[in-house]
């Protein structure tokens, strides 16, 4: 019997697609278009991603805006800064309704979100201790497929009813998380297992850094600038890969479990929420490689060596470095960039973020310097997020699934509207370039 490995040259050869027909077809690969733009597949209320503009066929870069509903996100957060609280669960309430809430609205929203963070009876025993997972986001991805099991209606898809199960989802994701992390700890690397109850008057940043930390504490600037990373991350725009999955398997009706899942699975891609992950482990060789990190000169050498495939892992990419849509500026990264200086500085870190905001300023010099382009180069969110969750000691394999605690919501809010104004299955086409072949009986092969 032959093994799995001996067909390999069988698919990699009756696979393999000629470059050069995708030019003659006029396929948009990436559903991109020639100059880099995304296909205008759908309509959306819910967010923007706003980094450019076209004028006259060209595109002329602007500094990057990131709107939820119509709201510019600085402000959103700037506000909340401002008034002393934190931000998410308006973000959520904004994604959601599509409006901003009172005060009393809020607090009845965050109570309802607080009071769902409880797993139903037997569910945490059942479904995650019983079944641990090395991998946090496989984890999740399952426990949000058996919660269907959970659920009394889970067929129903009124928008009332997706309402209440979006909710419920959004309320449990940061409990699911910790305790598929703890369960990996005790399990895998056999560690003591510490579960705590989520406290429901809690907000999201705070629930997550007390139920991963043993002693449940954690100080006001850290929960402050884990909710800024989930106000930045609950929403991109309808095209980003995990929405658009969503919006792809909501648009064929099935159930919210589902559609929701297949979020989670794009998100766990490493070229889609991964990528904090690949820029931590640069930053790492760096640290190692480059003895003065103050040095102009030592530093833009070994960026240069690492995007000439040279150094690292020889992908040839400074990762965290350029985004497919934010040219010179990603409004993300700016202001988590700036939240992280103050958390730096009383960690006792600023080295290590003065070497970030250098790498920041030169990587674009180097760029041009060696591709001989003339293409914006700006940092982009996941430059910055990777050294935050360090510094919040919170370790590589939850990077991923915090930012599906965040993501959630809008992945909800993509899935009601999906529901409300959709109403076509989403089917795009592929060219078939496989010739005609007459079929051989099994005797004459």
């Amino acid at each position: 019997m032959k093994k799995p490995e001996e067909y390999l040259s069988e698919v990699t050869g009756n696979d393999y697609i000629d470059a050069g027909l995708y030019d003659r077809f006029n396929v948009k690969r990436g559903l991109r278009n020639a100059d880099g733009t995304g296909v205008l597949v759908g309509l959306t209320r819910i967010g923007d991603v706003h980094g450019y503009t076209i004028e006259e066929g060209r595109k002329i870069p602007q500094e990057g805006k990131l709107y939820y509903r119509g709201y510019d996100v600085e402000t959103l957060v700037r506000c909340a800064a401002g008034e002393g609280r934190f931000g998410f669960e308006e973000a959520v309430y904004l994604l959601l309704f599509g409006q901003l809430p009172h005060a009393g609205a809020l607090d009845d929203f965050s109570a309802l979100l607080g009071n769902s963070r409880v797993l139903p009876r037997n569910f945490a025993e059942d479904s995650i201790m019983k079944l641990p997972s090395r991998d946090i986001m496989n984890k999740l991805a399952r426990s949000v497929l058996t919660l269907y099991s959970y659920d009394d209606d889970p067929e129903n898809k009124s928008p009332v009813n997706v309402l209440r199960q979006c909710l419920e989802l959004i309320g449990r994701f940061p409990t699911i998380v910790a305790y598929a992390y703890m369960a990996k700890k005790h399990y895998f690397d056999h560690e003591s297992l510490v579960i705590h109850l989520p406290e429901s008057s809690n907000s999201t940043a705070e629930t997550l850094l007390s139920l991963i930390r043993p002693d449940k504490k954690y100080s006001r600037l850290e929960a402050e600038i884990l909710d800024l990373v989930l106000v930045l991350h609950a929403e991109h725009g309808g095209g980003n890969n995990s929405t658009f999955a969503v919006h792809l398997v909501s648009s064929a009706d099935t159930d919210t479990y589902s559609a929701i899942t297949a979020g989670i699975e794009s998100l766990k891609g490493a070229k889609h929420g991964g990528a904090n992950i690949k820029v931590m482990g640069m930053m790492e060789d760096i640290k190692k490689n480059v003895k003065l990190w103050d040095s102009e000169e030592q530093v833009s050498a070994y960026l240069a060596s690492i995007l000439r495939g040279e150094a690292y892992d020889g992908s040839g990419l400074i990762y965290g470095q350029g985004h497919a849509v934010y040219t010179k500026s990603d409004p993300r990264a700016v202001l988590l960039r700036d939240k992280a200086a103050l958390l730096a500085e009383e960690m006792g870190l600023m080295d290590e973020y003065r070497l970030y905001r250098l790498i920041e300023r030169l990587t674009p010099q180097v760029f041009k310097k060696l591709k001989d382009s003339a293409k914006d180069i700006c940092s982009n969110v996941d430059f910055y997020s990777g050294f935050v969750y360090k510094m919040l000691g919170i370790p590589t394999e939850l990077y991923t699934s915090l930012f599906a605690v965040s993501r959630v919501a809008g992945w909800c809010a993509h899935r009601l509207e999906e529901i409300v104004a959709g109403g076509r299955i989403i089917r795009p086409a592929y060219k078939c370039v496989q010739p005609w072949l007459d079929y051989v009986p099994l005797a004459q092969r």
